[in-house]
């Protein structure tokens, strides 16, 4: 093959772009109780076993608290949540997104890391530094609920997707401008000027929108297993209170600010609770 720059330049995008249509169209999909346009070009089970597989070595290398009490109390709001989301699909005849989760729970010795995360496939793992700011069952439950939901609406596969798609888009896009993109990074040494770009414009305002999804859905989910979501609001206001002065500026945080979280919260519970009451499982 010849030197690719050398071919025309319209003809290569016209082609890209019908691909790149074709591609949409196959990988469109909506997420869960929102109805949110996603795009899914990397398959589910893929994610879920290389989850499982980083699940696994997470598990081995990893102190492991030993407060059964706790992990107990982890997997009995993980259970209820588990329940409550299959009942709810189920009782509006939509598939149970969940269908081929295989969920687990570990509490991670770390205090001092607050954090809790939900891998593809309900692979749970939450950090006891965060304890300390859930205060209770259902602050406990508001955390698992918010991390669930992200595996529940398939961010992980949309994530992969996206980034699957922009690295093709960049790289025929540095090669339509005849390389400036690979230039642009050589005058500018240790910053990845392009990456950064992306970053700002595409990947950081579709991130932002799964965090807020997730915070939604995450309500609904406590909601319908029977905890108090109004205490989600306390463990912002927590949160927040723990991380005063460290957040990053909105537009280049993955997460809406504190601020921003609580008042959508606060908009949403009374519709939750009146729309997604405890369900029968």
């Amino acid at each position: 093959m010849g030197n690719i720059n050398n071919i025309n330049r319209r003809k290569f995008l016209e082609i890209f772009a019908g691909c790149g249509c074709g591609i949409a169209l196959g990988g469109c999909a909506t997420a869960p109780i929102t109805d949110r346009k996603q795009l899914k070009l990397i398959p589910e089970v893929t994610l879920n076993k290389q989850a499982a597989q980083i699940y696994r070595n997470v598990q081995q290398k990893t102190k492991l608290s030993n407060d059964t009490k706790q992990l107990n109390e982890i997997k009995e709001i993980g259970s209820r949540i588990e329940s409550a989301v299959s009942a709810y699909f189920d009782s509006i005849n939509k598939p149970d997104p969940t269908y081929n989760f295989r969920w687990e729970y570990i509490l991670i010795d770390n205090d001092k890391i607050k954090n809790a995360w939900c891998m593809p496939g309900g692979k749970i793992a939450i950090y006891t530094g965060i304890l300390k700011v859930t205060k209770d069952k259902h602050g406990l439950a508001a955390v698992m609920g918010h991390e669930i939901a992200h595996a529940v609406a398939k961010h992980s596969v949309e994530r992969a997707s996206r980034s699957a798609l922009l690295r093709t888009t960049v790289q025929i896009t540095d090669i339509l401008t005849g390389g400036k993109i690979s230039q642009v990074n050589k005058v500018t040494p240790g910053i990845d000027t392009v990456g950064l770009i992306a970053q700002l414009g595409i990947m950081n305002p579709f991130t932002r929108k799964q965090e807020s999804e997730a915070d939604f859905l995450g309500l609904i989910f406590s909601s319908l297993s029977g905890y108090d979501i109004r205490e989600s609001v306390k463990l912002w206001e927590r949160m927040s209170e723990k991380n005063k002065g460290k957040e990053p500026p909105v537009f280049l945080s993955t997460h809406p600010s504190s601020k921003k979280r609580i008042e959508n919260l606060n908009n949403w519970i009374s519709e939750v609770i009146i729309k997604y009451p405890p369900i029968k499982t």
